[in-house]
């Protein structure tokens, strides 16, 4: 991912190099996503939401393996007197009731991951809403994204072409104070 930021960069350094000698003026802004998530008063309502389905998630899962364990304790403790066929049996239970276990475990991280796209989903739209008519309505010809570790397009600018705070005035969210 890094060499396709640095790439990017390259790229774009040349375009302005290329557009500036033909005294063509670029402007661009850029902005972290996250950062104005976390700002915004509906993610702190989606994020309990979010983690209200994942404990009721946790709690069945916490509760199937306290059922596997238990099941196999009692397997353990009982095996030296069990005959084949009852050995066999409980052998057979014990496998069937760890395959659902681990199938629970991969239904409940596609549930968890699928709940988590369709909550956040809205809060990126309107984000993303918001930045394209901050870019429109302020002439900015990009705005790119910055402060996500591993997926940063920017790789550093000057402070002054932060557009966040234009992104909260659009999304009708006061801008938190800068920590200086």
């Amino acid at each position: 991912m890094k060499v396709k930021s640095i790439i990017f960069a390259v790229v774009l350094s040349a375009f302005s190099l290329t557009a500036s000698a033909q005294g063509v003026v670029m402007k661009i802004g850029y902005t972290n996503v996250e950062y104005i998530l976390s700002q915004m008063p509906e993610a702190k309502q989606v994020d309990s939401e979010f983690k209200a389905y994942e404990a009721q998630l946790q709690n069945q899962l916490q509760s199937k393996g306290t059922e596997l364990q238990t099941k196999l304790q009692e397997y353990q403790q009982g095996a030296a007197t069990m005959t084949d066929l009852v050995r066999a049996d409980k052998e057979a239970e014990l496998q069937s009731l760890n395959q659902r276990f681990e199938a629970f475990q991969r239904e409940a991280q596609t549930s968890l991951q699928k709940k988590q796209g369709e909550l956040y989903a809205p809060l990126f739209e309107k984000i993303g809403n918001a930045v394209k008519a901050v870019r429109t309505e302020n002439g900015f010809d990009m705005i790119f994204s910055t402060g996500v570790p591993g997926v940063d397009i920017l790789l550093d600018a000057d402070e002054k072409y932060d557009v966040s705070d234009l992104v909260f005035k659009k999304m009708g969210i006061t801008p938190p104070a800068k920590l200086n």
